[in-house]
C-alpha cells in the first residue's frame, strides 16, 4: 500500500494531464483522477506485477476514460463547454492567445490517428516511457518509439500550417 501512496505523489499530476488533454475539462479530470486511484486503492490486491504499478495505473486510467466516453455525461459536458464558449468570449488578448495555442495543439493531436493520438497523450501528458506505452497498446516498445516520431514530425506540420493560417487571417 505504501508502493501506491508513493505512486500516487509521483504520478497523480501526469494521470490529471492525461485526463485534461483528453476531455479539456479541469472538473472532469479531477474527477477521473480520483477515481482512478480510488479504483486503482480498492483492487491493488489484484496487481499482478507482470508490469509496472505505473503502467497498471494508466490501464485503469484509460478504462475509466472510455467508460466516461461512452456515457452521456461527456455528451451533455462537451454542449456544455460550446454554449459557455459561446457566451462568455475572454477580454485579454493574452490569455485568448495562450487558450487558442493550447487549443489548436489538442485540435492537432486529436486529428492524428486513434492509435498515435493514445501515444502521444501518454507520452507527453503522462510521461511514460515508450516500454510502458508499448504495453498499454499492446505493442512493441520500439513501435511506440517509432509512432510517437512519427506523430510528432506530424503535429509539428500541423502547428506550421495552422501558424500559417493565423497569419494569413491578420
Amino acid at each position: 500500500m505504501k508502493e501506491l501512496e508513493n505512486l500516487y505523489r509521483e504520478i497523480h499530476p501526469k494521470v490529471y494531464a492525461f485526463f485534461y488533454a483528453k476531455t479539456g475539462s479541469q472538473s472532469v479530470a479531477e474527477d477521473l483522477t480520483q477515481d482512478t486511484f480510488y479504483e486503482a486503492m480498492k483492487s491493488y490486491h489484484l496487481f499482478r506485477k507482470q508490469a509496472s504499478i505505473k503502467t497498471w495505473v494508466f490501464s485503469i486510467a484509460r478504462h475509466l476514460l472510455f467508460k466516461y466516453y461512452r456515457s452521456n455525461k461527456y455528451k451533455k459536458h462537451l454542449e456544455k463547454r460550446l454554449v459557455l464558449q459561446q457566451d462568455h468570449p475572454l477580454l485579454l488578448e493574452d490569455a485568448f492567445l495562450l487558450k487558442e495555442e493550447s487549443t489548436t495543439l489538442l485540435k492537432c493531436i486529436e486529428s492524428l490517428g486513434e492509435l498515435r493520438r493514445e501515444i502521444v497523450t501518454l507520452r507527453v501528458f503522462g510521461e511514460l516511457s515508450f516500454k510502458e506505452i508499448g504495453e498499454l497498446v499492446g505493442k512493441s516498445e520500439n513501435y511506440a518509439r517509432v509512432h510517437f516520431h512519427r506523430a510528432k514530425l506530424q503535429l509539428q506540420k500541423r502547428m506550421e500550417e495552422e501558424d500559417g493560417k493565423t497569419m494569413s487571417d491578420r
